[in-house]
């Protein structure tokens, strides 16, 4: 074990060290070697030091450089050093983290993690949390709970009797929510299309003024960072008026809720801490490994009624919270270990430092790009950068030569009748240098492209 270990920390430190110097999209090359896995299940056991071989000689290269400092798609984080260790670490425990009778350790540090977090994201501290695999398991557990929450009081017991013939739930969002929202209502069996949508401004952000009247169980769901242009939901506001009627708040705040752990950027999610239910992702902005979504909700029993279990077999766990309460899965790896090992390492001023570097980064980029004459198409509040280098055909070219040079690696994105390539700045792994080697190759690759179009125009 202990070589087979050494030898898989040699291959993880070698392709990390790596990934400065590579292209961050897998080469075709390597992408044609995975053909090389189309073969029988084989017959006899082979040795774990080639199977260990094989795995980093054909899937290293293959892999998109997510872990390094010039993937700027999707919102991903990288994973800091330390929170890659903790997890190895945590592996080779091997910990079930549902019950702290059969595992004290690891329910003690999530225990502790989740203290942390709700300091440092200035959250209800009386809430209630649950490590999950990310924001659409904890959508679907803050939605749960408002679910239960909502037809408990009309005097429904939705976990005991199930929705049919249950008081309808008025489910409102705006716009612009994200599909992962519509995702967890869908399996909860409120509706991907039964919602009540609330029209967004220009930046994506929910219009307070346009909310319907709430009446009976209701819930309005609001966004904390645009998943394209970094914006919040006036959420104060917002929830205020659905206190007001009786309707439960949930914030979808995946990477944005993030802001209230920097005081430079805490303003952005004022009064986010008057909702009821939450969820985030600490493989987010937090930069612990995937995967790792976190869910509060301030009422810890409401959360507790809609996803506990039992079982005889089961020990009791008396006084001491049972995570497993608290989550869709019984068993489950100790996520929470990750999530303690980056706030020991990086402390309320380290994760403040690093929300804010990403946010000078997107703003650099999106100064560098606006002085070259292409289109910014949102304000730069946060992290997010969406730009355009002139219609959707050349916009797309630009996007694709850019993904093929290798440098860096942005996606593509539909904003209000706009094609844009969205730029996510989410790591820790992000340099100046990396910000300025990637600026460079965008502009010269747009150069390029628009060169080239205008070539085709004039013949």
């Amino acid at each position: 074990m202990t070589s087979l270990l050494d030898d898989a920390a040699r291959r993880a430190s070698r392709y990390l060290d790596s990934l400065p110097t590579r292209a961050v999209a897998p080469q075709p090359e390597a992408i044609a070697g995975l053909a090389a896995l189309d073969e029988p299940l084989p017959e006899q056991p082979q040795a774990p030091e080639a199977v260990l071989h094989r795995l980093d000689e054909i899937g290293s290269p293959a892999t998109s450089a997510m872990a390094g400092g010039r993937f700027f798609g999707y919102v991903v984080g990288g994973a800091l050093p330390v929170s890659v260790a903790a997890n190895w670490l945590a592996t080779a425990w091997d910990q079930n983290a549902a019950a702290p009778a059969a595992t004290p350790g690891v329910a003690a540090f999530e225990q502790v993690a989740l203290r942390w977090l709700l300091e440092i994201l200035d959250l209800p501290r009386e809430a209630g949390g649950a490590f999950v695999t990310g924001a659409t398991q904890a959508n679907l557990c803050g939605l749960a709970a408002a679910r239960h929450a909502v037809l408990a009081r009309a005097g429904w017991d939705v976990e005991a009797d199930g929705l049919f013939g249950a008081p309808p739930i008025t489910v409102i969002v705006g716009a612009e929510a994200h599909p992962t929202l519509f995702k967890a209502l869908g399996v909860l069996g409120l509706g991907r299309n039964r919602v009540v949508r609330v029209a967004t401004d220009a930046q994506g952000r929910l219009r307070a003024e346009r909310l319907p009247r709430m009446a009976g169980p209701s819930i309005l769901c609001v966004q904390a960072g645009n998943v394209n242009t970094g914006t919040f939901d006036p959420i104060e506001a917002l929830c205020n008026a659905a206190h007001e009627a009786g309707a439960w708040v949930h914030v979808d705040g995946a990477f944005g809720l993030w802001s209230r752990a920097a005081p430079s950027l805490q303003p952005l999610c004022h009064g986010a801490e008057l909702a009821d239910s939450w969820a985030t992702d600490a493989h987010k902005w937090l930069n612990v490994p995937y995967d790792s979504g976190l869910a509060f909700v301030r009422d810890g029993d409401a959360l507790r009624a809609a996803m506990s279990v039992t079982a005889a077999y089961l020990p009791a766990q008396g006084a001491v919270r049972a995570p497993s309460d608290y989550t869709p899965e019984l068993s489950r790896r100790a996520r929470g270990v990750d999530v303690w090992a980056a706030l020991s390492a990086l402390g309320r001023s380290g994760v403040a430092e690093m929300i804010e570097r990403c946010c000078r980064h997107a703003r650099r980029f999106a100064q560098g790009l606006a002085a070259a004459g292409f289109t910014i198409h949102n304000e730069v509040v946060l992290n997010q950068v969406l730009v355009s280098f002139g219609d959707a055909s050349i916009t797309r070219q630009v996007i694709d030569q850019l993904q093929a040079e290798g440098t860096c690696w942005c996606g593509v994105t539909e904003w209000q009748g706009h094609t844009a390539m969205r730029i996510s700045v989410c790591s820790w792994a992000t340099t100046d240098e990396d910000v300025e080697r990637s600026l460079a190759a965008m502009l010269r690759v747009a150069g390029l492209a628009c060169t080239r179009q205008k070539d085709g125009e004039r013949a």
